[in-house]
């Protein structure tokens, strides 16, 4: 079977009809193709930032020509306030990793990898993941046909690429598609793949560097209501129990699951089924745990037409608690694509990726007050020079700025985008 994915699938999603296009994304259900208009959420306190204000600037505008374009993931920063990313197309047609070099003069912009299409990988979607000063993160193609787990290695641009695991066999997952890689303190990396597994509805992975070994340790689709094709990765808890969320399976809208290793084995435990009532269905993104062990997560459609929700799963007595804490005013699947932001106050800082006054993406804040949350609208784009479609994590550096990235829109490319955090201008960075 040939699990290769379309390498413009996600231009090609929001270009048929205005960011409706759902039908072209490959996991999106049939009965996800039409949607009603934006609807507006009550007691929703904005603060709006329309575009051109001093908040935020453009980066950098990508060209589709050797410095790569459509980047489809977001952003990682360093300590220094370097920027690190992925574009999913340009360099020799494949895509690039990047470094925005932060100098006194402002950013510099430095191709770390050309992606040249064959064994080392094509068109990454994911983030790049920084671990003991190497660089880490997958590709949705290439490699053995199915994608690649690679790493760089420290070094002058450009760095060496050494491709850690090439997917090849539908049963050990094929296509690691948007989710972020985890790396544990030993060194082995967890992931996701959209595709592959025993019953070809994806997997969740672990890769074991110095070994050179790939292990399935959940194989999606086992029966009718178990949940199918992650697109996010996963996380974490104290314990070392693995979560995680679907876009499809369940009752049609995908699930929230939890993995619990044994000395064989690991099992899987559904701990929601989303059915796209007040709980919103088709969660992209992926989940975070607050200081007391909750997990909030977000799905990108939901309540019915409306633009998504946010929802938090609180444990108690080995089950779990769901309420849906914030509902977002837009359209079917206009909403959160990418695991947000929770801060230490339980703050949620997001990105959706066709919502806003323009209907091309938007950066946000849900600001908690008590047991509930207010909406401020930190940004909205308007698909011209300032980017189009956000298909990105919210990135801080260490004073409060936040980065990310644009599929389309500058130049027709995308581009890197700043909002500047609150009583700071826009400037170079020193």
């Amino acid at each position: 079977m040939n699990y290769r994915l379309p390498v413009g699938f996600v231009t090609l999603l929001i270009a048929v009809a205005g960011c409706s296009g759902v039908a072209n994304l490959p996991s999106a259900p049939a009965n996800q193709a039409a949607f009603s208009p934006a609807v507006q959420v009550s007691k929703r306190t904005v603060r709006s930032h329309p575009g051109g204000s001093a908040n935020f600037q453009v980066v950098y505008t990508f060209q589709d020509s050797s410095d790569g374009g459509n980047p489809f993931a977001g952003l990682t920063v360093d300590s220094a306030g370097n920027l690190y990313g992925t574009t999913s197309s340009g360099g020799s047609g494949y895509g690039t990793a990047f470094e925005l070099k932060n100098t006194a003069k402002g950013y510099k912009y430095v191709v770390l990898h050309t992606f040249a299409g064959g064994s080392d990988g094509a068109n990454p979607y994911a983030r790049l993941m920084p671990a003991g000063g190497k660089l880490y993160g997958t590709t949705v193609n290439g490699g053995g046909g199915a994608g690649t787990v690679f790493e760089l290695l420290p070094g002058k641009a450009p760095r060496t690429e050494r491709v850690l695991y090439a997917f090849t066999q539908s049963v050990q997952g094929a296509n690691p598609s948007a989710g972020d890689l985890t790396i544990d303190s030993n060194g082995a990396i967890y992931g996701t793949t959209q595709y592959g597994g025993a019953y070809g509805q994806g997997t969740v992975f672990k890769l074991s560097p110095a070994k050179g070994t790939e292990k399935v340790l959940y194989s999606f689709g086992a029966n009718s209501n178990d949940g199918t094709q992650p697109y996010a990765g996963v996380t974490f808890d104290r314990a070392g129990n693995i979560y995680g969320t679907t876009a499809l399976g369940g009752e049609g809208y995908g699930t929230v699951f939890e993995l619990t290793p044994s000395k064989s084995e690991w099992t899987e435990q559904i701990i929601h089924t989303f059915g796209n009532v007040s709980d919103g269905g088709t969660p992209y993104a992926g989940l975070s745990f607050d200081a007391q062990g909750n997990l909030f997560g977000a799905t990108t459609q939901g309540p019915g037409s409306g633009g998504g929700t946010f929802f938090e799963l609180t444990p108690s007595n080995g089950s779990w608690s769901f309420n849906t804490i914030y509902s977002l005013s837009g359209w079917g699947i206009s909403g959160e694509f990418r695991t947000a932001y929770l801060d230490p106050s339980d703050n949620i800082f997001g990105t959706t990726h066709c919502d806003g006054q323009d209907s091309s993406g938007s950066v946000y804040e849900l600001q908690r007050s008590g047991s509930t949350y207010n909406y401020v609208d930190l940004y909205d784009f308007t698909g011209g020079t300032d980017g189009q479609y956000v298909f990105s994590n919210p990135a801080f550096d260490s004073h409060g700025n936040i980065f990310g990235t644009t599929n389309v829109g500058g130049s027709g490319y995308g581009v890197v985008w700043e909002v500047r955090a609150a009583g700071k201008t826009v400037g170079r960075h020193v």
